[in-house]
């Protein structure tokens, strides 16, 4: 039987203590601070082993880094976040957030002022030096997008508002324009709020039929009920790559197989996945897949759609106005190709050129390099936590991106 991988969160009682530093006492940790077992699952078995795959702050103390005899891909990165650079409450901040939003570096920050600074303009509508480098800037990150994922062409790169934003521009387009009553539209109950809700308003006005896979014992979607409830009925299957409540990391290829096999597609949420893996859409064969730049440590207020070219271009358009259209008469107009079809109006420029740093930044480290540092720096954790807190450092928020 076909094995299909992932992983489940576990959050165990237990007292922490570090062996390197003898003299201080053992550190009783609510589970939310508790040691992160992480188990992989399959659908044919629920044993598991031990395994590791969730970052740790960037910041643990230069003390922990000495002890564990090695100087941590958080530590040589830290310097790069401008904001980490203050004391709260007289203790060197800890940022632990990043699943809520990451923290800039200063290369998206000068992007961004270069922008406003150096080329303000607007993009696609003017001849003039400013508006051209504007628009050879914008669409510079749209390639780095395209690249950074893995599109086989950079017009599959929507620009949107937020991941949010994205996935309601699928339920509008796509999902208005294709289900009809009784077509199925298969999730699972680990989604966002942001991937339910536009599918629950589209099968309002449609009377496609939403459906549901629950948890296994594992506490993560049960991929095996998931490839039951896939039928002819499926039109679209939306899935979270990886969860950041869960930390369950779902077998997509396999998924987008099942469902292709009976003609459906489906729409990756890749939020919690892109900033620490190399997601690469072509191997995943997702027809929609989405994300957003501020988890990813670019700026707010920017996101993307990828799509298939031949998806994309029989959609109809998501809103009307500038820039979207081909030719504008009383009666009617007509519309231009994708992806500008997506992007009515003037389109948050500064931000998509802020998105592009943050992808060079992130490609700069090596999203491999990221992705390895987790589980190998992972079994420390525990000890980690405990002197962060011993030394009386202030934390943001005790819970991180998985």
């Amino acid at each position: 039987m076909m094995m299909m991988e992932g992983v489940a969160l576990k959050f165990p009682p237990l007292k922490l203590f570090n062996p390197n530093f003898p003299t201080s006492p053992a550190t009783t940790v609510t589970p939310s601070l508790a040691r992160f077992a992480l188990r992989s699952f399959s659908s044919s078995s629920s044993s598991s082993s031990c395994s590791a795959s969730l970052p740790v702050s960037a910041t643990a103390g230069k003390e922990a880094d000495s002890a564990l005899g090695t100087l941590s891909l958080g530590h040589l990165t830290r310097p790069d976040f401008p904001i980490l650079h203050q004391e709260v409450n007289g203790s060197k901040l800890v940022y632990l957030d990043n699943a809520a939003t990451s923290q800039k570096p200063h290369q998206v920050l000068k992007a961004l002022q270069s922008y406003y600074a150096g080329y303000n303009s607007n993009v696609h509508r003017g001849i003039h030096y400013l508006s051209a480098k504007a628009t050879d800037q914008y669409e510079l990150a749209r390639k780095k997008v395209a690249d950074f994922i893995n599109a086989e062409e950079s017009q599959e790169i929507v620009f949107t508002r937020n991941a949010t934003e994205a996935i309601n521009l699928v339920a509008y387009s796509w999902g208005i324009s294709n289900l009809k009553p009784g077509d199925e539209v298969l999730l699972t109950v680990a989604e966002h709020h942001s991937a339910i809700v536009p599918w629950q308003l589209v099968a309002q006005r449609t009377g496609a039929v939403l459906r549901f896979v629950d948890l296994d014992e594992n506490e993560v979607p049960e991929v095996e009920k998931l490839r039951e409830s896939i039928s002819r009925k499926t039109k679209l299957v939306v899935v979270h790559h990886v969860s950041n409540v869960l930390a369950s990391f779902l077998p997509i290829k396999h998924i987008a197989r099942w469902v292709h096999d009976v003609g459906g597609k489906i729409l990756v949420d890749a939020c919690q996945s892109v900033p620490h893996i190399v997601v690469d859409v072509q191997e995943l064969d997702a027809d929609f897949l989405v994300a957003s730049s501020h988890k990813m440590c670019g700026p707010t207020g920017i996101g993307f759609l990828y799509a298939k070219s031949d998806i994309l271009s029989a959609m109809p358009p998501f809103l009307g106005g500038g820039e979207m259209i081909s030719d504008v008469f009383l009666d009617h107009s007509t519309y231009a190709d994708p992806p500008s079809r997506f992007e009515a109006g003037t389109p948050a420029i500064g931000e998509a050129i802020g998105l592009g740093a943050a992808i060079d930044y992130l490609q700069g480290i090596g999203m491999q390099k990221i992705h390895d540092y987790e589980p190998v720096y992972h079994p420390q954790c525990p000890n980690i936590w405990a002197e962060t807190f011993r030394k009386g450092e202030t934390c943001c928020l005790v819970f991180f991106q998985c």
